[in-house]
């Protein structure tokens, strides 16, 4: 019986805590863990790495448990310090490795620090409820080794700069959480839809999207990663009044959109070969070639067969058909094209849909 993984906590919470604990050392209170209340009221007992104090601050040290999940942060040091003030109010400061917002469309306005809604609520919480009477604090926010981390996040694309961001709705980070995922997806749409457009680009990952903007010149502030989740970006994207989606990727994802596939993860669902012969065999392929596609271990060998047999118009088909069910996921709140590429940003087949949100996007393609 395998044993049940264990929860983290957020950044926001780590924050929260380290503020509550350098207003108890300036106060001359050591203690080894403090509690929190995250904006839902639960409470969570968080471990204090250190703190100290001076006669105008006090300062103190977290260090970020994710729990049993692949966090990035894990392990890291998150450290504030709160410097106090004989005067009611509270700021919250990003310091060394803590993000700045420079594009609007995120929950926080472009030139502030990159602390989301739910942890400030979290810090202005416990530090209020540390402060003596009539007493104010500014709330410095240090993770030496955020700026490196960020690199690897979608920071640089959310136009996120200088280091990570202060996230967590619930103060708690529930292991390999597919909504987390999809919550630190969903952002880009906010900003595409901010600069002023209606049309976006959703390409599955990050070679997609360096093809899109490097090769094919589509603006890149349109252009944004989906990751697996087609289906949740696509629901979300009109929701927030998009109106026109490019689906842009390699064919082994856009294949299984084709046949109705939203979550394009291996492990849910995966019918891109038998989809493919499907649709070799609807433009005239023989039953040889559709056993030879079928043989194939990946897409990449399947193109093989395709070329060899002479079956290239069996792409635009699949892009067609890939945004006829796309449109009718949403309910057709959305007009969907779709363009197919190979991993070298060759591209395979488009539609007419296609062709025409790339032409209000500024790409002329024939």
């Amino acid at each position: 019986m395998s044993k049940p993984m264990r929860n983290g906590i957020t950044t926001g919470t780590c924050v929260a805590a380290a503020a509550k604990a350098a207003i108890l050392s300036w106060q001359g209170i050591t203690i080894a863990q403090v509690d929190v209340t995250t904006p839902q009221g639960r409470i969570l007992t968080v471990p204090i790495d250190a703190s100290g104090a001076d006669e105008k601050s006090g300062w103190a040290k977290v260090i970020k448990d994710a729990g049993d999940d692949p966090d990035i942060t894990n392990g890291v040091s998150i450290e504030t310090v709160v410097e106090m003030r004989l005067q009611p109010g509270i700021a919250i400061v990003a310091g060394e490795g803590v993000g700045t917002v420079t594009k609007p469309g995120l929950s926080v306005p472009a030139g502030q620090s990159a602390v989301n809604p739910g942890p400030r609520i979290m810090i202005e919480k416990a530090v209020s409820e540390s402060l003596p009477a009539g007493w104010g604090a500014v709330v410095t926010i240090n993770i030496p080794r955020g700026a490196e981390l960020a690199k690897r996040t979608l920071n640089p694309q959310l136009g996120i700069v200088g280091g990570l961001s202060i996230i967590g709705t619930t103060g708690i980070v529930e292991p390999m959480s597919e909504e987390a995922f999809k919550n630190s997806l969903t952002p880009q749409v906010n900003m595409v839809k901010a600069l002023g457009y209606d049309s976006i680009v959703f390409a599955p990952g990050k070679i997609g999207q360096n093809i899109a903007i490097n090769i094919y010149n589509l603006p890149g502030e349109t252009v944004i990663q989906t990751s697996n989740f087609i289906g949740h970006m696509l629901e979300y994207a009109a929701a927030q009044g998009m109106k026109q989606v490019l689906l842009f990727g390699h064919l082994g994802k856009v294949v299984k959109i084709a046949a109705g596939v939203f979550h394009t993860h291996n492990r849910v669902a995966d019918a891109r070969l038998e989809t493919m012969a499907a649709y070799a065999g609807a433009v005239g392929a023989s039953q040889q070639a559709i056993r030879d596609i079928l043989a194939c271990t990946t897409t990449e060998a399947a193109m093989a067969v395709i070329a060899e047999h002479q079956l290239e118009s069996v792409y635009p088909l699949l892009a067609d058909r890939a945004s006829q069910r796309a449109c009718r996921y949403v309910f057709d709140d959305l007009v969907v094209g779709t363009v197919i590429v190979t991993l070298q940003g060759q591209i395979l087949g488009m539609d007419d849909a296609a062709r025409e949100i790339g032409g209000t996007l500024g790409w002329n393609i024939t």
